[in-house]
């Protein structure tokens, strides 16, 4: 085969390797964020209350937190892409499952088992851009998926609620069948030219598996009611403790396994560490700020929802157009300057929102913050993202994006459990301010750490992964240009 073909064989195996992982990935990211705009008519059809509704949403987050380390575990024990798509098989059962629930519970029994699969295809997608590329091309093929992610979270919103309000809001789950009918070809075709693991030399882990279960589904849950129950409820106290105390368990169990589902010796490597100590910082304080700017803009500024849903889209949209340009400069510069720069200029619109005087009006004090956002996420993710997976050693790249997703949904709830002691219990301009203040102290322990512990090095230029594999087999010349 001539070196023509080769690089056009191995162009198309990455074009489908993007379009698995930001298929798949959108997925799980569109059912996630439309659900809530389908509550008060899930409410209306079964009633339930309050209650249901909040285990409609927390019984699928419950599952998908909690798995995440277990289900990285699997992936890298019986291969990403099969995993992958077993993940995504049970994902679209449960979408139908839960579009044709006949009651309020089978619905929540729905979503748990909606969440599990989720947790299986989170890790996986980024997994297989990671065995699928390397240096500058896997941050360029990371970039793309940040920019397509993005935009799927920027339209989840108003296609769920063009759903409910035109439709039934039992077509925000059967719309996954839509993307999940465009995965289905490719996924096939990348699980019959995947390599095989290798062969495992015991059996897997299940002590490990549910020791990791325990551990995030404990913290996952304890966060979960806090903010219903308090601190100081028995629920809230006792899965904490229960998380902690599994999570040591899990920790002694790896340091002294043979083979440890979660090898202790990723967190000796400079990168992985430092990458994921950046990352919680940098989602607690996005989860922090997304959330009380969304509530401000409704409950002090008077904004709908669907209003306040446009009014921050400028702290997305800019990850849609830029993250490709940011990718080609990283390569050039390292990670090391893009995850500082990002974060500080997140913090200055946080700044510039603590210092705005009230009362607020969008276009004056809003407007500007939320775009300083989305460029600060836009030269931050993907340099992040590539940098944590670029540490990690073949054989392990799913349990690696399990616990750099782990890390990422932990901040995230810590910080939104910590905000009504942040803002003093009442969300009034003082405790906005407060609010963003702290956002803003997030922002610059990310860009801080970045600056001063991710490793200076330029992005490696070796092919890895899938093109290591083609070229073993003749085909793989240089892909050329990302897809």
């Amino acid at each position: 085969m001539g070196t023509g073909e080769g690089t056009e064989t191995g162009a198309r195996a990455l074009r489908r390797v993007l379009l698995v992982a930001v298929t798949s990935s959108c997925l799980v990211i569109i059912d996630s964020t439309a659900v809530s705009l389908a509550l008060p008519a899930i409410q209306r059809e079964f009633g339930g209350g309050l209650l249901l509704q909040q285990w409609v949403v927390d019984g699928y987050l419950l599952t998908l937190g909690s798995l995440l380390l277990a289900a990285g575990a699997l992936a890298d024990r019986y291969g990403t892409e099969r995993v992958l798509a077993a993940g995504a098989l049970a994902f679209t059962v449960m979408s139908v499952a839960c579009g044709l629930a006949p009651n309020g519970w089978f619905l929540v029994a729905a979503r748990v088992l909606q969440g599990a699969s989720g947790a299986v295809i989170t890790p996986s997608a980024l997994a297989l851009i990671t065995a699928a590329a390397g240096g500058s091309m896997r941050l360029r093929l990371i970039a793309r998926w940040t920019a397509w992610t993005a935009a799927a979270s920027v339209a989840a919103p108003f296609i769920g609620g063009a759903l409910v309000t035109l439709g039934s809001w039992r077509f925000v789950f059967l719309i996954n069948l839509i993307p999940a009918a465009i995965l289905a070809r490719p996924l096939l075709r990348l699980g019959r030219e995947a390599d095989r693991p290798s062969r495992p030399h015991g059996p897997f882990d299940l002590v490990s598996a549910g020791l990791s279960v325990a551990a995030l589904g404990g913290l996952v849950l304890g966060l979960i009611w806090q903010a219903g129950l308090g601190w100081a409820h028995p629920v809230v106290w006792g899965s904490l403790v229960v998380g902690v105390s599994a999570g040591s368990a899990y920790m002694v169990r790896q340091r002294h396994s043979d083979e440890p589902q979660l090898p202790l010796g990723l967190f000796r490597e400079r990168a992985f560490a430092a990458g994921n100590a950046a990352t919680l910082w940098a989602y607690g304080a996005l989860g922090l700020g997304a959330f009380l700017v969304g509530l401000y803009l409704q409950q002090r500024m008077g904004l709908t929802a669907l209003a306040a849903g446009i009014g921050m889209l400028p702290a997305t949209l800019p990850m849609l157009f830029l993250s490709a340009t940011v990718a080609r400069l990283s390569a050039l510069s390292g990670p090391r300057l893009p995850m500082a720069v990002g974060p500080a200029i997140a913090a200055a619109g946080f700044v510039w929102l603590a210092l705005a005087a009230p009362p607020l009006t969008y276009w004056r004090d809003v407007f500007g913050p939320m775009l300083l956002l989305g460029l600060g996420l836009a030269v931050m993710v993907a340099p992040l993202t590539s940098t944590v997976l670029g540490a990690v050693p073949r054989g392990s790249e799913g349990v690696g994006s399990a616990v750099n997703n782990a890390v990422a949904r932990i901040a995230s709830l810590v910080a939104i459990a910590a905000s009504g002691a942040i803002v003093g219990g009442v969300l009034d301009d003082a405790g906005f301010r407060r609010g963003a203040s702290a956002t803003a102290i997030l922002l610059v322990a990310a860009a801080v750490t970045s600056a001063i512990w991710i490793p200076t090095v330029r992005p490696a230029s070796p092919r890895t992964g899938r093109r290591q594999r083609m070229a073993r087999r003749g085909t793989g010349q240089d892909p050329g240009p990302a897809p």
